[in-house]
């Protein structure tokens, strides 16, 4: 029951969202599109800010789903660039409000998981450490949701499949590269 709950106020909010920013919507607004009382909604999130974050954590998550590994690096991206076109004016509003560190965040943490998948599998046999891994992961999450912001700031008007081939034919292989210039067995890496 309470996830049918906190969906309605997430679906609600999409909707919300499609007719005005975030910032003029109350949470009186949800509530009475709901069809709830006040008390309903403090149940289950602390304010507004609060469902945002948990639409894009929770709803928005589920769109990467399983593709994290090297040969399916491509189609987990391209999950998330279909996530924001088939939400786009909630996307839109989240970006231009005082809200976008909501949207970024979910964007780095996704790009984040993606990456470190492909790292991990890429690393398998070599001696690498924690930090390195994890380095390689921010390094290109960084640019992939650089990536994404520009597309969002743009208009949303590139192919996704386009960014993601030039991407994919800039970056191919350099992964490797780069575990195999962290190796602790082959190079004398300090920390």
């Amino acid at each position: 029951m309470a996830q049918t709950t906190k969906k309605a106020f997430a679906a609600s909010l999409k909707k919300l969202l499609s007719q005005k920013p975030l910032d003029k919507i109350k949470i009186s607004d949800i509530t009475n599109d709901c069809e709830v009382n006040r008390q309903t909604f403090y149940y289950h999130f602390k304010d507004i800010y609060d469902l945002l974050e948990w639409v894009y954590t929770n709803e928005a998550t589920r769109a990467l789903g399983d593709k994290k590994t090297y040969d399916t690096w491509q189609e987990g991206f391209y999950e998330i660039f279909e996530y924001i076109l088939e939400n786009k004016s909630f996307v839109i509003n989240t970006y231009n409000s005082v809200s976008r560190e909501y949207l970024e965040r979910y964007l780095y943490n996704e790009a984040y998981y993606l990456l470190l998948g492909v790292v991990e599998e890429k690393s398998k046999g070599m001696s690498v450490r924690d930090k390195d891994k994890s380095f390689i992961a921010d390094f290109y999450k960084f640019s992939f949701v650089g990536l994404v912001i520009d597309w969002i700031r743009k208009g949303m008007i590139e192919e996704p499949k386009d960014i993601i081939q030039r991407l994919n034919t800039l970056i191919s292989g350099n992964i490797e590269m780069a575990l195999e210039r962290y190796r602790t067995d082959k190079h004398n890496i300090k920390d």
